[in-house]
């Protein structure tokens, strides 16, 4: 039942979508009418000056600069921490002399 129920609204559709576009052509034919404008009174636009040059050049080579008396010292220290010790479980008999906590 849905398929035969959309093939009515598309039908719909396509009318109302001629429609509005009839009505748009015709009213940009009037107001054009109205106006006063002329497809051959269309002014052609002021020629533009020609765009500008712009000159790159690169240079892909690495330049390095060093400074006398030394460059850049690179110092790698290494701090190691002691790793800390996991805690002991707890054995059964330690488990029932402690205070419930609940």
């Amino acid at each position: 039942m849905a398929e035969e129920q959309e093939s009515g609204g598309s039908l719909k559709s396509i009318l109302i979508g001629l429609a509005s576009t009839i009505a748009l052509g015709v009213g940009g034919f009037v107001t054009k009418q109205l106006t006063g404008e002329s497809e051959t009174e269309v002014a052609t636009p002021a020629p533009s000056a020609p765009a500008p040059v712009i000159n790159i050049t690169t240079n892909n080579t690495q330049q390095q600069k060093q400074a006398s008396g030394g460059g850049t010292k690179i110092v790698e220290r290494v701090v190691e921490k002691p790793a800390k010790e996991k805690p002991k479980a707890k054995t059964a008999k330690e488990e029932l002399e402690e205070a419930p906590k609940w």
